[in-house]
């Protein structure tokens, strides 16, 4: 189907949204469930001429299991967010100290100081590379776990409401089918209230009065394209 969040813009935003459940970006999401295979129990045929829409990436992370198994997938990944950060600072002091002492070091010394960096900054990119992966790969199996129990929720209440056309707006035209509609159509938290009845897991709590809800509470996985920094020249 539709892509899902993956952003990043350097290391400092790879550490606090990568791991997060954050706001934007693109991860691939299941397949989108026909009447037929989305469950053993068929909902009703649909027999009305409305047209409905969806957006199922929003409706799998504001559902109450979303939130929850994104908020745990993000606790759990936040070693790796601190190890990445610790090879960035790492990385980074190094690269200062070849900035400031270039001219005072010898070709040999510079030679060396240049190939300890590009060396630690291949590193650090595979290393960058295979945590945003691993992350992904996390994140897939929970949204696709999610709809996977969703669909016949979705399907039915479309089915039951006179509805004979569902479309999902997850992605925008021209990656999306739809062009353009309006929230009267829009049944997400429609759907989204439906299954989190029939789930029964509880709303999240609120954060207490002034307090700021950290990053990976957020509603979406995110993740961008990395842009390491550029090894300086001597």
């Amino acid at each position: 189907m539709t892509s899902m969040v993956v952003r990043i813009l350097t290391i400092g935003a790879f550490a606090v949204s990568t791991f997060a459940v954050a706001q934007t970006g693109t991860a691939p999401l299941p397949a989108a469930p026909s009447a037929a295979a989305a469950n053993a129990n068929e909902p009703p045929a649909a027999t009305g001429n409305k047209v409905a829409t969806i957006n199922i990436e929003s409706a799998i992370y504001a559902s109450n299991e979303g939130q929850r198994d994104f908020e745990a997938l993000s606790k759990k990944l936040e070693p790796k967010q601190t190890e990445l950060k610790g090879q960035n600072d790492e990385l980074e002091a190094l690269k200062k100290q070849l900035n400031t002492q270039s001219d005072k070091l010898n070709d040999a010394s510079r030679g060396t100081l240049v190939k300890q960096i590009e060396t630690k900054q291949k590193s650090f990119e595979r290393s960058v590379q295979d945590a945003r992966d691993d992350a992904q790969n996390q994140q897939n199996e929970i949204a696709q776990r999610i709809l996977a129990k969703m669909a016949p929720v979705m399907l039915k209440y479309v089915a039951e409401n006179g509805y004979g056309l569902l479309l999902d707006t997850s992605n925008q035209w021209p990656q999306g089918p739809v062009i353009w509609a309006g929230q009267t159509v829009d049944v997400t938290k429609a759907v989204v209230d439906a299954y989190n009845v029939q789930s029964g897991v509880p709303a999240p709590p609120k954060p207490a009065a002034g307090t700021t809800k950290p990053a990976a509470a957020a509603t979406k996985p995110a993740a961008r394209p990395v842009t390491p920094a550029t090894t300086p020249k001597p």
